[in-house]
């Protein structure tokens, strides 16, 4: 399916040199297009996700707890990064691991095909757990492409693989969208668990031009490691199957309720993480100094996904509502909204890709700390966008569509900037004990920011719907002072990252 696209490579020695992929190795064909095809499922299913729990004929929610626990189950994906990074590196390595990921999620999208409510939380469960294991692993294996973290493609290629994410992103609303608010929610979700299945498939079929180190476990566990994993891992199942059991059985299970817990540790844990791994007395200096400076990209980067993923819930129920959602007459529907981003990126993203090696040639390329604080900035001024729409519907009046469409052109910028070089600096800067579990570090900045908005909108303990014009205020201005903060430190950053560029 790929091999159309590739050509005789210039560049012998690199793993899979026979082909090249835009005059890349062979193998990020492969990741590009499983890669494209989990995010077609997983961006389908979360285009539907805010409005089913809604919608009349969905589980009928208000607009704050759906919200909620959109985020709730946004900032699980991410940070179940984590454990994935954890399963490749000590048990299975990140082949085997995203093999795994890909037939987890498929069961987890036909999980939530079935129409009962009880068991739809099990498939979001599912879905967060197989995107887990898979999404630090797959990029894990776009870095084992290269020869060392100075190999000049790196940054394009993770730009390259972007496009393929948000190839699959752009089709998923408009397919699975449509089949989910105008046939059967429930026909949206099976369509999403198709994606996967073609997914995994390609990688299947595609893992021969993968390099060898994606074979490889790091550091894999001795016999008496397993049992003992396995045994902390059983009590600590048994403390939230205990609680909600409890809780349950007592007749105050509320959704609110349940996920305050998963709020607190969305917070708890990516701090617990860091300081752990800075305390670690087996890192370098310079690996302890890269460190360092990383903790600046990453709450810089919570900020942004806290303000970016509302885009797929906040910004949605707000159309949903309140945005005139037609062209020259014809309504379309609320989902397709979540196509503009990725049509975006791809229009866009190779203009960046060949915009930093061109800078990068003549000695002028951004700092990765310039880039962030950029990203900052923009994110910061979307939310600014967001008042006029907010201003007009408070009049009374729908919101032209095309309001909804300038915001989500100006985070398209700021994402640009920010998280495909994050993927990238993650992988350079990332300490050799901590391999795969980098990639999990970088998306728990997502799980921080998205378990700050559950926290803000959680009836349960006060939270209110988040486009009202003063919250969405706050957010802006305080994406605009931490965009100033990381431009000011970027002196310091940059010496604290060393030989990394």
């Amino acid at each position: 399916m790929a091999s159309s696209l590739t050509k005789d490579s210039a560049r012998p020695g690199t793993p899979g040199s026979e082909k090249t992929f835009f005059g890349h190795p062979r193998g990020l064909a492969t990741l590009f297009m499983t890669e494209m095809w989990e995010r077609f499922s997983y961006y389908g299913m979360k285009a539907l996700l805010p409005l089913y729990l809604v919608a009349d004929n969905g589980l009928n929610l208000d607009g704050a707890t759906a919200i909620t626990i959109a985020s709730v189950y946004v900032s699980l994906v991410y940070l179940l990064t984590l454990p994935g990074g954890w399963v490749a590196d000590r048990i299975l390595g990140p082949r085997k691991t995203v093999a795994l990921a890909g037939l987890i999620i498929m069961l987890g999208h036909l999980t939530l095909a079935l129409p009962s409510a009880g068991i739809f939380y099990v498939g979001l469960a599912l879905v967060a757990i197989g995107s887990g294991l898979l999404k630090a692993n797959i990029s894990t294996m776009v870095g084992h492409l290269y020869d060392g973290p100075n190999d000049p493609r790196r940054d394009g290629a993770f730009t390259v693989f972007y496009i393929g994410i948000n190839t699959g992103a752009f089709a998923a609303p408009l397919i699975i969208g449509t089949v989910g608010e105008k046939v059967n929610w429930h026909l949206g979700f099976a369509l999403a668990a198709l994606g996967m299945a073609l997914g995994l498939a390609q990688f299947l079929l595609g893992t021969r031009h993968l390099s060898d180190r994606s074979d490889i476990v790091p550091t894999p566990m001795d016999a008496d490691e397993k049992r003992s994993t396995l045994r902390k891992g059983l009590l600590w199942l048994a403390v939230p199957v205990v609680f909600y059991g409890i809780v349950g059985a007592s007749g105050h299970f509320t959704e609110n309720w349940a996920t305050i817990p998963l709020t607190v540790i969305g917070l708890i844990v990516p701090i617990w993480v860091i300081a752990r791994i800075k305390r670690d007395k087996d890192l370098s200096s310079t690996e302890q100094s890269k460190m360092s400076a990383y903790i600046y990209f990453f709450v810089a980067a919570a900020v942004f996904w806290m303000i970016y993923d509302q885009g797929a819930t906040t910004l949605s129920i707000f159309a949903k509502s309140s945005a005139d959602n037609t062209v020259f007459g014809w309504e379309f529907p609320v989902s397709w909204y979540q196509s503009v981003n990725p049509v975006l990126i791809m229009a866009v993203a190779p203009l960046f890709a060949w915009l930093w090696v061109w800078l990068n040639r003549r000695g002028k390329e951004p700092s990765t700390a310039v880039k962030f604080a950029s990203g900052l900035l923009l994110i910061g001024a979307s939310f600014f966008v967001f008042l006029i729409p907010l201003s007009i519907a408070e009049d009374g009046q729908k919101a032209a569509a095309m309001w909804i469409v300038a915001i989500y052109f100006v985070q398209t910028l700021g994402e640009l900037t920010l998280s495909p070089v994050g993927l990238s600096v993650t992988s350079k800067m990332a300490p050799a004990k901590y391999a795969s579990q980098m990639m999990g570090v970088w998306f728990l900045a997502v799980t921080a920011g998205d378990s700050v908005t559950a926290l803000l909108s959680n009836p349960a303990v006060g939270g209110v719907n988040l486009d009202k014009r003063g919250f969405v205020a706050i957010e802006a201005v305080l994406a605009v002072l931490a965009g100033v903060a990381v431009w000011m430190y970027r002196k310091k950053v940059k010496s604290l990252m060393g030989d990394v560029r």
